[in-house]
């Protein structure tokens, strides 16, 4: 899916009155099959890049287009059809506690079933070697009945990657889906998802806090402060001058210095699923 987004702006919709945007004159086109990695300081605007792209936020200025159509000119239906055809991975993935693992990643799924399908898949799980196969390429295969509140930070955050390989989408959206991983297995996922994107011709645009992974797996790399584009290049051409610029007060991210890795910590208690009707 081609990309292109034309001098946007975008607010959050909490946003104060007179608070800078999130997203400031954004100018970008990414061609469809392209793998793009979005770095730059915590507050960048690359979360918010996403979510424009996602055609979950509507930019205050400028244009958005997805192979070419406007997707605010869409009818309400036409646009939901549209958004059948991303996928979008937030940091954080929505994964229901007491929901098998297998389960969860076939939701992926979803925008490709009909509404009767989308419900018998909760309780008979119609693709389980697909879920099996996506699972193995993170090394989670043995976690296939798991229960979601069974795993650790790092295996969720990895189940919810594999939701990706079994999606219809054409152009995958991943936000920081290296936070919960030790740099080992956080190397493997890219490898993954850069892989699939590149054989199956699907457009990859991921925001990562880790530099040296964008760089040795990602042919372009976008560099964002402060809700604008610094720089737009090939990787082989980001120098050291550039990321320091880039990171200028923000040097202990791009060192990499942060907390454990949510991998480490034990699984969480199950706590009760609240779900909201639309």
């Amino acid at each position: 899916m081609d990309v292109w987004l034309q001098r946007i702006s975008a607010r959050h919709p909490a946003s104060v009155v007179g608070a800078a945007p999130a997203l400031s004159d954004v100018d970008l086109r990414i061609a469809g099959g392209e793998q793009v990695a979005v770095i730059g300081p915590s507050g960048a605007g690359k979360t918010t890049l996403l979510q424009v792209m996602s055609v979950a936020l509507a930019p205050s200025v400028g244009g958005l287009r997805l192979d070419g159509t406007d997707p605010w000119d869409l009818s309400h239906r036409q646009r939901q059809s549209l958004r059948g055809r991303l996928f979008l991975a937030p940091q954080v993935p929505p994964l229901p506690p007491r929901q098998r693992v297998v389960t969860a990643v076939l939701a992926g799924q979803l925008p490709a079933l009909s509404l009767w399908a989308s419900l018998r898949s909760l309780f008979y799980p119609r693709d389980i070697a697909a879920a099996f196969e996506a699972l193995e390429a993170f090394d989670l295969g043995d976690k296939l009945f798991e229960r979601v509140d069974r795993l650790s930070g790092g295996e969720r955050q990895r189940v919810g990657l594999a939701r990706a390989l079994v999606s219809p989408g054409s152009l995958w959206l991943i936000d920081e889906p290296l936070s919960a991983l030790d740099p080992a297995r956080a190397h493997q996922a890219v490898r993954t998802l850069v892989g699939r994107t590149q054989a199956a011709g699907i457009t990859l645009v991921a925001t990562l806090h880790q530099v040296d992974v964008a760089l040795a797996n990602f042919p372009r790399v976008i560099g964002m402060r402060e809700g604008r584009v610094m720089f737009d290049l090939p990787a082989a051409q980001v120098s050291r001058e550039r990321l320091h610029q880039l990171y200028s007060q923000f040097e202990h991210e791009l060192r990499g210095d942060a907390a454990a890795p949510l991998q480490e910590q034990a699984p969480e208690p199950a706590a009760p699923v609240v779900m909201h009707c639309r």
